[in-house]
C-alpha cells in the first residue's frame, strides 16, 4: 500500500510527518519495545508496584517494557507500576503451551456390516363372498281407480233472446255536433317585396367619407447616456496540484490573474425626452340617400274567432244475448297403486378364503463397524 512520510509545500519547503501518539508511547517506554520475560507466580493487579517478582522460582527485577503473565492477566512494567493490558481467562490450558501430544483410540475408516432381519412367517386367512347375485325387490300394494267427469270438446252458440232485459246495444246512430259562432274577415296591408336604391344626394350634410389619405406620424426620442467599460481580458483561473514522488507529497499552487476592463463606450441608460406627431386622415365627404320601392298587397282570410260546439249523442236499440254450450260428456279412468311395501333384496354368492404370507414380528441384527485404530497428535506453534 502506498504511503507518505514527507510533504513539500508550494513554497518549495519539505517537512517530515510525525505521529504524536506513537512518539508519546515511545517516550513512555523510554525508547524500549515490549519484551516477554515469562509467567510469574507473584500475584499482580493493575497498578501494583511489586518488583522484583518470581519467575521459575527465581527473583527477577523487571525493567520498563517487560511483559509477564500473572494468573489470567497480562501485565507490562511501565517503570513504576504494572499495567494490565490483556486477560487470558477465556483461553484454555493449551494457550500457554508450544506443543501438545496425546493419543486416543479411534477408527477413522472401515465398513459397516449389513443388518439382517429374523422373524417367523405367518399366514393371514379371511372369509369373504367374492361373487353372486342380488334378488330383485318386489312391491306389494292395493290397486285403485281414479274417475273424473269433464267436457273435452264442443261449441258455444250466441243468439238474440226473444225476451228479457237488454245486455248490449249492437248498433245505432251518433248525432252530428254543431258549432255556433260569428264569422268575420281579417285584413292586413303589407309590401312583400321590392328594392332599396342608395344614391349620392345633390345636397345636404355628408354622412360618410369613402376614401382619403392618412398622414405619417413622426417620433423623436432623446436618450440619457453614460460611459461603460466593457469586459476585456478574462484573466486566468487559480490552479492546485498534488503529486507524490517516492514517499514525498508535493503541493503546487498558482493564484492566476484577475480579469481586465476594455475601452469605455457610451450606452443609453434611459429616455431623456420623446415627441411624436399624431397621424391625420384627409378625405372627401358625401351624403347618401336610400329609397325603397315595392308593391303594396292586401291579405284577406275568413275565420270564426269564437263560439261553442254541441255535445254529440248516441241513439240505438238494446238487445239481450243468450249463450249456450254444446259438448259431449266423458269419463277419464287410470289405474295406480297409492301405497304398499317393497321387499328387501337378498344377496346369494359363494364364500371363499383369501390367504397371504407376511412376517409380523422379529428382530433386526445390530450392524457392526470394522476399522483400524490410529493416534491423533496436536501440535501448537
Amino acid at each position: 500500500m502506498p504511503y507518505i512520510d514527507k510533504i513539500t509545500l508550494p513554497t518549495g519547503t519539505t517537512y517530515d510527518l510525525q505521529d504524536s501518539g506513537a512518539r508519546t508511547l515511545i517516550e513512555n517506554l523510554g525508547g524500549k519495545a515490549f519484551r516477554f520475560i515469562g509467567a510469574t507466580t507473584t500475584s499482580l493487579t493493575d497498578g501494583a508496584t511489586t518488583n522484583p517478582i518470581t519467575i521459575n522460582n527465581t527473583q527477577v527485577t523487571a525493567t520498563q517494557g517487560d511483559v509477564v503473565w500473572s494468573g489470567a492477566g497480562e501485565y507490562v512494567w511501565d517503570g513504576t507500576a504494572w499495567r494490565l493490558f490483556g486477560d487470558t481467562s477465556e483461553f484454555g490450558a493449551l494457550a500457554k503451551k508450544d506443543s501438545v501430544t496425546g493419543s486416543t483410540s479411534y477408527k477413522p475408516a472401515g465398513t459397516v456390516s449389513k443388518p439382517t432381519f429374523t422373524g417367523t412367517e405367518a399366514t393371514l386367512s379371511a372369509s369373504y363372498t367374492p361373487a353372486g347375485s342380488v334378488s330383485q325387490p318386489t312391491f306389494t300394494g292395493t290397486e285403485a281407480t281414479i274417475s273424473a267427469s269433464y267436457t273435452p270438446a264442443g261449441s258455444v252458440t250466441i243468439s238474440k233472446a226473444s225476451s228479457g232485459t237488454a245486455n248490449y246495444t249492437p248498433e245505432g246512430t251518433v248525432s252530428k255536433p254543431s258549432f255556433t259562432g260569428t264569422a268575420g274577415t281579417a285584413t292586413a296591408s303589407y309590401t312583400p317585396a321590392g328594392t332599396i336604391t342608395i344614391s349620392k344626394a345633390s345636397s345636404g350634410t355628408a354622412n360618410y367619407t369613402p376614401a382619403g389619405t392618412v398622414s405619417t406620424p413622426t417620433i423623436t426620442v432623446t436618450p440619457n447616456t453614460t460611459s461603460v467599460k466593457p469586459f476585456g481580458s478574462a484573466g486566468t483561473l487559480p490552479s492546485f496540484t498534488a503529486t507524490v514522488s517516492g514517499t514525498t507529497l508535493s503541493l503546487g499552487w498558482s493564484a492566476g490573474t484577475l480579469p481586465s476592463a476594455g475601452t469605455a463606450v457610451t450606452v443609453a441608460t434611459g429616455i431623456k425626452s420623446a415627441t411624436s406627431t399624431q397621424p391625420t386622415f384627409t378625405g372627401t365627404g358625401a351624403k347618401l340617400d336610400a329609397t325603397f320601392s315595392g308593391t303594396a298587397a292586401t291579405i284577406s282570410s275568413s275565420y270564426t274567432p269564437s263560439g261553442s260546439i254541441s255535445q254529440p249523442t248516441f241513439t240505438g236499440t238494446g238487445a239481450k244475448l243468450d249463450a249456450t254450450f254444446t259438448g259431449t260428456a266423458g269419463t277419464v279412468s287410470t289405474e295406480y297403486t297409492p301405497a304398499g311395501t317393497v321387499s328387501k333384496p337378498t344377496f346369494t354368492g359363494t364364500a371363499g378364503t383369501a390367504t397371504t404370507k407376511y412376517t409380523p414380528a422379529g428382530s433386526v441384527s445390530q450392524p457392526t463397524f470394522t476399522g483400524t485404530n490410529a493416534t491423533i497428535t496436536i501440535t501448537s506453534t
